[in-house]
């Protein structure tokens, strides 16, 4: 059987890539594996060894495609779709309300059937195995309905849609895909094993996943690497690999976590009844309707769920009760007791607010001390603009705490795992004690283990008086016990 990508006592050449030992990896022609681990266990740095964006040293990877794609670049023959990348890139001239801000679409503005065609015509030949690929991707998420879409104007949902599509278009010999499955909702994950599956059949493509759950490995995948401590063990057929088991909370993570009770209630909270009211909003982007006639209160102390298809306009709504969308001026709605356009500014409102989102993630480039990125949010800014005082710092030390990432809050944020990232702006979204909590997608990227946690560390939040909640997941298992309200959208 011949080895196609072979690593031996691989160390990569710059020491800030390096794992704790050298690999030993080997992925044989024919199977298909999993990459596991918990949130930091190096699970990045071992794929981009193994697609050489961490070069290591000489000799110490070997590549043998075989056949006709002997020829090919080493990035011709691997296609690697990151968590960050399935966010969508965010350059220079990306910002977090981009997307609410129908002043950005220009003729410049590319649409997503004319990216995935430029895609399709780079990849190769147009031969009938491969539009017959395009359709069934097509199909498979359904994106016919996208085509016409701008792209600054995709939900994260529809974004990993359209991202995981482009990659598959160029049609790579073998396909890393890290967390394929998070931000997707029920039947599109359902339609994605399906796809995945009948791709691994075909003869000469390998499928590599990187998951933070074992229940998210498909039955296809043959064998599983596990990265532990940034240490990678021998694989393990995965028949043999032990599936996740359920951790009890340590006595320390119970006191931390309790340790929110004995918090003062902040000085300025509003105390309001009607926390985010709306009569009759619609919002339209041309000729898209995404959200019609909508009525919907949300009062203080509630906990609701909000639920919906990729595209059904969930992070819309958020955007409007976030104070991001300008169209909530033309519109009927009342946050925090006050009709939206009554004098009170964006940051009034804002500073009562906690947020996180996929979008949210996308934007974070600034590669800053994590406490840095947490104090942040205490103006409500992307990176950080007004130097903290010490009394700010010590209340980001102490939401890190919380969350058990105290140890990262000089590490910078580029350098973190997506997992930590999300545990980092996590903290962000509590550091103002806030009373209304916004949650989208929340738990994107954890672990079990920090999943856990922080569905614990929200129950706790939310039994304090005047706290407000509002949470985005498509993982009806990741909602806390807390939810008491539950509204769900549909697509027109």
């Amino acid at each position: 059987m011949r080895t196609v990508i072979e690593i031996t006592n691989g160390t990569a050449r710059m020491p800030a890539w390096r794992l704790k030992e050298p690999v030993r990896f080997r992925l044989n022609e024919g199977e298909h594996v999993a990459i596991v681990g918990n949130n930091g266990s190096g699970k990045s740095k071992l794929v981009d060894m193994i697609t050489g964006r961490h070069p290591v040293f000489p000799g110490q990877i070997r590549y043998d495609f075989g056949g006709a794609d002997a020829g090919r670049l080493v990035a011709d023959n691997i296609k690697y779709i990151s968590f960050r990348d399935s966010y969508g890139a965010a350059d220079s001239t990306y910002y977090l309300q981009q997307r609410w801000n129908q002043q950005e679409i220009s003729e410049r503005t590319p649409r997503v059937g004319t990216l995935l065609s430029e895609a399709y015509a780079r990849s190769g030949g147009d031969t009938a195995k491969r539009r017959e690929l395009r359709s069934r991707l097509y199909e498979t998420f359904n994106l016919k309905p996208l085509l016409d879409k701008y792209v600054i104007l995709l939900s994260s949902g529809e974004m990993r849609k359209y991202l995981i599509t482009r990659m598959l278009l160029s049609d790579p010999r073998v396909l890393i895909m890290d967390n394929p499955f998070i931000g997707l909702d029920e039947p599109a994950r359902a339609s994605l094993i399906d796809l995945l599956y009948i791709l691994s059949q075909e003869p000469g493509r390998q499928i590599i996943l990187v998951v933070t759950k074992r229940a998210d490995i498909p039955s296809f995948v043959t064998r599983v690497w596990e990265m532990k401590d940034e240490r990678l063990l021998p694989a393990r057929d995965r028949d043999r690999y032990e599936r996740d088991e359920p951790q009890p909370e340590t006595d320390a993570e119970a006191e931390r976590r309790t340790s929110m009770l004995r918090l003062p209630e902040p000085p300025d909270n509003y105390n309001s009844d009607i926390v985010a009211g709306m009569k009759g909003v619609t919002i339209r982007y041309g000729e898209r309707v995404i959200l019609r006639k909508l009525d919907w209160t949300v009062r203080n102390g509630e906990r609701w769920a909000l639920n919906g298809r990729n595209g059904a306009g969930k992070s819309t709504l958020l955007s409007l009760v976030c104070a991001d969308n300008p169209q909530s001026y033309a519109c009927d709605i009342t946050l925090f007791d006050r009709r939206r356009g009554t004098g009170e500014t964006i940051w009034e409102i804002k500073k009562h607010i906690g947020y996180v989102s996929p979008e949210m993630h996308r934007a974070y480039r600034k590669d800053i001390a994590a406490i840095k990125i947490v104090a942040s949010g205490l103006n409500d800014s992307v990176g950080l603009y007004v130097k903290p005082k010490e009394e700010d710092y010590a209340r980001c030390r102490y939401w890190m705490y919380v969350f058990g990432i105290e140890h990262l809050a000089d590490r910078t944020f580029l350098s973190l795992s997506s997992g930590e990232q999300r545990m980092v702006l996590l903290a962000r979204a509590f550091v103002k004690d806030p009373e209304l909590l916004i949650l989208d997608e929340p738990l994107h990227g954890l672990d079990p283990h920090n999943g856990a946690m922080v569905k614990r560390i929200i129950d706790t939040f939310c039994r304090r008086k005047g706290k407000t909640l509002i949470m985005v997941s498509h993982y009806q298992d990741e909602y806390p016990d807390c939810i008491n309200h539950r509204i769900k959208l549909v697509q027109h």
